[in-house]
């Protein structure tokens, strides 16, 4: 069999549609061209996401550029495979346009969120290990997909909030700008106690943790003359993931005023009340 032979076998026509004619060649190299596409999308997009990570670069970026050379790379297939085929993009013109209509009365969620998930994506306003609180949810962003943003919640629980909802709704960002969190620890102590050796202490506990930062430095209230105690709020700060990290240093920061307090005589207040008897209260009872 020569290569005429072979050439002549590919250009055979199976299949016509009008004007459209589909050959052996056709349905033999075009699947065979798409897989391998494909192959080739997805060993770049690897490749491409392995270099990013060498060189540090942030993950929400790093998610920006996978997307783009991915549906970059799918838009060079789709259109390569009609050329192939020989079916000009005018041809889906009219079709396009029924199918975009009809589309978009049917799946305006979904268009919604897919258009929301770019605007996170470019605006940034969240990232990726941002700590978010959202309604009464608080979590890590772990993911910032098409249609929706993956949460780890701070009991490990994952969470699939709609894009949409991340930009209508309102979301605190614990860690937009820096990871910077400041926390309080409130102590009650009797009356009596050495008020400045109260604050000495709390200072030193504080500034003793590897966790809190000298800068911006802690600081000790004495907030209240309260109903059974001296009231005291020691503020500090820490560079924090999210406050499941402040609970765990707050934590930490009680358990050495505890022991502080105890070897130094200070007593930690708890809610008493003084009961007077009255001696001559006299109980009456009905006569017979």
């Amino acid at each position: 069999m020569t290569m005429d032979d072979v050439s002549d076998f590919l250009e055979t026509t199976l299949m016509a549609f009008g004007n459209f004619n589909v050959t052996v060649g056709q349905l033999v190299g075009i699947p065979l061209f798409i897989v391998v596409g494909l192959l080739v999308l997805g060993w770049t997009v690897g490749k491409t996401t392995s270099n990013l990570k060498q060189r540090e670069i942030s993950p929400d970026l790093i998610q920006i550029v996978r997307r783009a050379v991915y549906v970059l790379g799918l838009i060079i297939i789709g259109i390569t495979t009609l050329d192939l085929l020989d079916i000009p993009l005018t041809a889906f013109a009219f079709v396009s346009g029924v199918v975009a209509i009809g589309f978009g009365f049917g799946a305006q969620n979904i268009i919604n969120n897919f258009i929301s998930g770019w605007i996170l994506i470019w605006e940034r306003p969240i990232r990726i290990n941002d700590y978010i609180e959202l309604g009464t949810t608080t979590g890590t962003v772990e993911q910032i997909n098409t249609r929706s943003t993956r949460i780890r919640r701070v009991d490990g629980v994952h969470m699939l909030v709609p894009n949409s909802k991340m930009l209508e709704e309102t979301v605190v960002n614990w860690t937009l700008v820096d990871k910077l969190l400041r926390c309080i620890v409130r102590v009650g102590v009797q009356y009596g106690s050495d008020v400045q050796n109260v604050r000495s202490i709390m200072q030193k506990v504080s500034q003793a943790h590897p966790l809190v930062l000298n800068e911006p430095a802690c600081d000790v209230i004495f907030e209240d003359f309260g109903d059974n105690a001296l009231i005291f709020d020691l503020y500090f700060w820490v560079s924090s993931a999210g406050e499941r990290n402040g609970r765990q240093i707050r934590s930490d920061i009680r358990f050495a005023l505890e022991d502080a307090f105890e070897k130094a005589g200070i007593v930690v207040a708890y809610p008493q009340r003084d009961v007077h008897l009255d001696g001559n209260l006299r109980i009456l009872k009905d006569s017979d």
